[in-house]
């Protein structure tokens, strides 16, 4: 991908995501209980004490975090950046929310224990590049911890390469995203994969090499 297409991409994403921010947490209602029990589940694998949230949207996971925890909360839209604030002081809440792009993430290497994200890397433009991001963020050890919708076997696979040009103009994710593959290919060892859904829903526990070469 040139820069000048990532440039493009991102700023499209940006501000397909600031438009929907304003409903964002009413339509997420509807499936938020079943979605709930993999959010449950991901967060019990996270180790601290220093967190990094890659794609924190309006909050969705908020009621996962513990005051004994150092958090650091990022999206690149602004506006559900406003909303995620909003929430985080009504819940009282100890969390640094920055706005920032998954794919140039302003940390040094090493700095975090544990990265997760829930429903994100569907709609960075360039996966592998966020991906190697958080590789390179997370200290030796550390844990990328994904829960992602992903493309499904086939032939159901099929039909959503068919499909998804129509879905990302109309949602801004991709529908047919190989997210496993791509966390193997920005260096992360699998620890932990649990499929459900028909094969679409992943949650995914990965961990970046002891070497520090």
């Amino acid at each position: 991908m040139s820069i000048v297409s990532e440039l493009y991409q991102t700023r499209w994403v940006r501000e397909r995501y600031d438009r929907q921010a304003a409903t964002y947490d009413l339509k997420a209602a509807f499936v938020e209980p079943m979605i709930a029990l993999w959010r449950q589940w991901l967060w019990k694998h996270v180790r601290g004490p220093r967190i990094l949230e890659i794609g924190v949207g309006t909050g969705r996971n908020f009621p996962y975090y513990r005051p004994e925890w150092e958090i650091i909360a990022v999206d690149l839209s602004e506006r559900m950046l406003e909303r995620a604030r909003r929430k985080a002081q009504r819940l009282g809440l100890k969390v640094r929310l920055l706005p920032m792009d998954a794919q140039c993430l302003a940390f040094p290497d090493a700095f975090f224990d544990t990265v997760i994200a829930t429903w994100v890397f569907c709609s960075v433009p360039d996966p592998v590049r966020g991906l190697r991001e958080a590789y390179r963020v997370l200290r030796p050890g550390g844990r990328l911890l994904l829960l992602e919708h992903v493309r499904a076997p086939d032939p159901l696979g099929r039909w959503m390469d068919f499909l998804d040009p129509l879905v990302v103009r109309w949602s801004g994710a991709h529908i047919n995203r190989r997210t496993v593959e791509n966390v193997r290919q920005a260096g992360f060892e699998i620890e932990a994969l649990h499929t459900s859904f028909f094969g679409i829903v992943k949650r995914i526990v990965a961990r970046r090499s002891e070497a520090t070469s």
